[in-house]
This record gives C-alpha cells, structure tokens and sequence, in this order.
C-alpha cells in the first residue's frame, strides 16, 4: 500500500515547491526620484508569462520589472493574478510613459502609451502614494538586465 502513496505524495511536493521555485528570479535594485525600490527581474518569454501570477502578496516597496528584447507598444492583463497592481510601462531612456492601476484576476488589457521597453508592476497605489507619474525616469535599468 505504501508505493501507492509514493507518487501522489511526489505530485503533492512538485505541486507546492514550483511555484516557490518559479519566483526565485534576480532582484535588481531602481530608483524612481527619492525613492529606491527592489524588483525581481523577468527577463525570459517565460518569466514574462507567469510574472506575478499565484503570489498572494508582495513585501513592501518590492516589485516585478519586465523586460523586452525590443521597444513596443506593450499590453498587460492580471489573469491569475490575485495582488492588486500599478503598472508602470517605462521607454528604453528609463521614462515612465504611463501609470495603470490593474484589478485582480481580470482580463482587462492595459496598454502603454508608446512604446516600452521595460515595465514595473508594484503593489496598487505605490507611485500615486510616492507622487511618481508619468515623465519621471526610473534609475538602475542598464543592459545587464537583458
């Protein structure tokens, strides 16, 4: 009866430690005016895909930045996404084009007015509450993040 219990109990492991082991991406460290935050760094089409996606929370001035092999017009939605966010779609020169705030577990497309090369999702509210908008540059992107 034992080796029944084997595989499902290997399941239920593989099941709890991927999402944990899908989270653990480099951090890098921004600065947006007077304010410092540290982002976990999603460089890959697949780290892009899952990016916040199964957390349930995000330790304070903490964040996801994404980025892209090219500047384009960038599109976002919060599916499986259970944190409500602000999104930050960021010009190759480091300016913030635009600010959106993104209800969870939705579909609703958020679009970059122009196009991005990087984004910074933060906790909802986090640039409002830090008076941060659009055409204020964000320090600390380089192209070793690429």
């Amino acid at each position: 009866m034992k080796h029944l219990l084997m595989p499902a109990l290997v399941a239920l492991t593989f099941a709890v430690t991927a999402p944990a082991a899908a989270a653990e991406l480099a951090t890098t460290t921004l600065t947006i005016g007077t304010h410092k935050l540290t982002a976990e760094v999603a460089t890959t089409p697949e780290q892009r895909q899952t990016g916040l996606m199964n957390r349930f929370s995000l330790k304070p001035d903490h964040g996801m930045l994404f980025v892209f092999e090219r500047s384009e017009p960038l599109s976002f939605w919060m599916r499986n996404t259970f944190i409500a966010l602000s999104i930050a779609f960021i010009s190759a020169d480091g300016t913030i084009l635009n600010i959106e705030d993104m209800q969870p577990q939705t579909d609703d497309p958020h679009w970059s007015k122009g196009a991005a090369l990087y984004t910074l999702e933060m906790k909802k509210g986090w640039f409002a509450e830090r008076g941060i908008v659009a055409g204020n540059r964000v320090e600390g992107l380089n192209r070793r993040l690429r």
